[in-house]
């Protein structure tokens, strides 16, 4: 770990590290996630976050496979196309045994693995082709340190739990930790068929094989610990319920096609990694936020992901709604920033957070989520129609209004804003979260209390969006009084946050209600909110797409001219997927969708230089090159669901595409395709009980919408 430095709360790599261009393969299913290395090891190098982990601890920290001590040599590496399986093809260099001596390219070794229940299935099958038959010894060497996820990030505790006792067999081996908090976690691996030796740290297996003999080795890793779900089939039966389990999943989301291969393949990963991040709690299906410091059920990242996710599959916002309704807070906990009404920012399983080390089992540290889970449950009743849901957490959009007005806006001054209560909490609390985000012109940091432009916005869209579904309840003046708040907090935010000088909105106002006059791409939001009136959309719109924002792989996150401008920083100068969706979204609403053609072009030619086609939490704000491709930000999560999600957004707003079902409406505003697309198929989209098949061709420089099939009352709207 000597490659990556802390400072305070963020991390470094090193320039001079070997560290830095290592491929890594990510698995996740339910609570359990794995990140490996290209050759379907675990390593403690690099970032150091390689692993299997089961529920916030790390079960497995150290698996690695050689032939007689030596390294194989790698062939390839790749997750399937509907990931659940990591293929790694290895072969072994040259090496000696005891009676021989194996040349290089002699032995071709398959590894096969997939996460399901808390299990880690390996299935490894070596094959000789050689011409002569050989016989020779590897080794699986593993070690579990049963570390929290925090820990593996590079928090240090001053005290730990012990380990017990292994159980060693003649098949496998048990490594047993006793946590401060007094649960007892377990990593049972199995072995089949059973190594000719086993320690508590390596099996030693001696294979014998004719030419072109193949053999197969079975390994299982399980999770174990009190109430974690736990599977005991075979290698076989697993693969098997994993297989279904994705496809049951798949079938719930309409379908898109497009005549070019290559974004039928980021749709086809963004997918993949959304069918992969979501998981089944109590409460519903949530989309996990990105593996691997995130996964878990995040606030913000959810409710986004599900916006993005509306048109393609409104379950998904289902379930997050049902999820934030149940673990919404009542009570004041200032160690949580919970303050009753207020919606989730996290929850975190594992010693840590049991212990009350980390504030994060359950945190409201943000200040976005509560109005975005209203905007959200608006968003889904228009969506779908399902005035039965909604009335089931009526009461809890009621007290998320409350927390608005209330607690949210502590001082009555009109706008929400935040300030830290928890001693180890977040300092930021919008999506830019990290500690340096927020700053006047100057590059001096804000003082909270701090009320962020885009959090304003989205006050004003959730006051709307619960209007609506007032009205749809019965309560009329509770509906005309919702509107009436939110214009008038428009006409506050015009005279507060317009710089007239920078034609911009000011990134926040600071403690003493002094804008902080900075351009970022926070601005954006606002149009996505509809807080933003024409005249400034316009301005703002022209400068997003002018080269202070546009790198030509996305919008920065702040423009170039800023002071704290950075194209390698987490927040001020880096590039995220889903910012940019929500711009575009933006932009569409102000009907500016060939702008938003030019963000989904710059987003697209950015994941097909990626690893696997997949778009990462963020990567470096560099202005594009030719025939280069964009710097990659080393801390990034990937997956990342609403780095997935925003491809489904980008398209929709560059259709200008949206769907009422409350009138039976499929409406395309203003539709264009960027230069890479010329036509798009959209097959079994429902729109209340209503089920379509739509095909859209460029043709003359406009966008013909053709409705293929249609079963049920909707109306396809085309504006031009």
């Amino acid at each position: 770990m000597r490659d990556v430095i802390q400072i305070e709360n963020q991390y470094y790599i090193l320039a001079t590290s070997d560290r830095a261009a290592d491929c890594t393969r990510v698995l996740k299913e339910g609570d359990t996630f794995a990140v490996f290395d290209c050759h379907g090891d675990i390593q403690p190098y690099g970032l150091g976050d390689q692993g299997l982990f089961h529920e916030g601890t790390r079960f497995l920290s150290r698996l690695e496979f050689r032939f007689a001590g030596v390294r194989p040599l790698l062939l390839g590496s790749t997750i399937n196309k509907s990931n659940e399986l990591l293929a790694v093809d290895l072969m072994n260099p040259d090496f000696a045994t005891d009676s021989m001596q194996i040349r290089r390219d002699s032995i071709h070794v398959f590894r096969s693995k997939f996460i399901w229940q808390g299990n880690c299935f390996e299935q490894m099958r070596m094959t000789n082709f050689s011409l002569e038959p050989l016989q020779f010894p590897f080794t699986i060497n593993f070690g579990a340190d049963f570390a929290d996820i925090f820990e593996v990030r590079g928090m240090v505790r001053e005290n730990r739990g012990r380990l017990l006792q292994p159980e060693v067999t003649d098949s496998g081996v048990a490594i047993v930790y006793e946590g401060l908090d007094g649960a007892v976690r377990k990593m049972r691996m199995t072995f089949d068929p059973p190594p000719a030796e086993v320690s508590d740290s390596e099996a030693l297996f001696l294979m014998k094989l004719e030419p072109k003999e193949s053999s197969c080795i079975k390994i299982s890793v399980a999770c174990e610990c009190a109430g974690c779900r736990q599977f005991c089939g075979t290698y076989e039966m697993a693969a098997s319920a994993a297989r279904d389990s994705l496809k049951t999943m798949k079938n719930e989301s309409c379908e898109l096609f497009t005549d070019n291969e290559l974004f039928n393949s980021l749709l086809d990963r963004s997918q993949a990694d959304l069918l992969m991040m979501m998981t089944e709690t109590p409460f519903g299906i949530y989309p996990y936020a990105g593996v691997p410091w995130f996964s878990t059920t995040f606030g913000r990242d959810g409710i986004i992901t599900a916006l993005e996710m509306i048109e393609i599959n409104p379950t998904v916002a289902r379930g997050v709604l049902h999820y934030l309704a149940q673990t919404q807070a009542t009570e004041f906990n200032p160690e949580q920033d919970a303050e009753p009404g207020k919606i989730i920012h996290e929850t975190r399983l594992g010693e840590m957070a049991a212990l009350g080390e980390i504030p994060f089992g359950r945190y409201y540290g943000s200040v976005d989520s509560t109005p975005l889970f209203i905007i959200l449950a608006a968003a889904y009743y228009k969506r779908t129609a399902d005035l039965q849901f909604i009335a089931s957490i009526w009461n809890n959009i009621t007290r998320a209004m409350k927390w608005i007005d209330t607690h949210g806006d502590p001082d009555g001054d009109g706008f929400v804003e935040y300030a830290r209560h928890s001693s180890t909490g977040l300092i930021q609390q919008g999506w830019k979260d990290s500690e340096d985000s927020v700053f006047h012109a100057d590059g001096t940091l804000a003082i909270a209390p701090i009320a962020l432009c885009e959090v304003q916005g989205y006050v004003y869209q959730a006051k709307t969006g619960a209007a609506v579904i007032a009205e749809a309840m019965g309560e009329g003046e509770k509906a005309a009084l919702l509107r009436k708040e939110a214009q008038s907090l428009q006409e506050k935010f015009f005279e507060h946050f317009w710089c007239e000088d920078l034609s911009f909105y000011a990134l926040a106002l600071d403690g003493a209600k002094s804008p902080c006059r900075v351009r970022a791409s926070n601005a954006g939001h606002c149009l996505y909110s509809g807080i933003a009136s024409p005249d400034h959309a316009a301005k703002i719109a022209e400068q997003l797409m002018s080269d202070t924002f546009l790198s030509g792989w996305g919008i920065r996150t702040v423009g170039t001219c800023e002071k704290r401008y950075n194209p390698m920083s987490y927040h001020n100068g880096s590039i995220w997927p889903h910012d940019n969706a929500l711009i575009a979204a933006g932009l569409a609403r102000y009907g500016y969708t060939r702008h938003t053609s030019t963000i989904l072009e710059g987003i697209f030619n950015a994941a097909l230089a990626m690893d696997l086609h997949r778009l990462p939490e963020l990567y470096c704000g560099f202005k594009k090159r030719e025939d280069l491709k964009p710097i990659l930000y080393p801390l990034a999560c990937a997956p990342q669901s609403w780095a997935a999600a925003s491809v489904y957004l980008l398209l929709q707003a560059t259709l200008g595409m949206s769907s009422d079902a409350t009138r039976n409406q499929l409406r395309f505003t203003h539709p264009v395709l960027p230069s890479f697309l010329e036509e798009v198929q959209i097959r079994n989209i429902n729109v209340g009980t209503s089920t379509l098949d739509l095909f859209l061709k460029k043709y003359r420089g406009d966008v013909t919408v053709n409705v293929v099939r249609k079963e049920g009352p909707v109306e396809v709207v085309i504006l031009k």
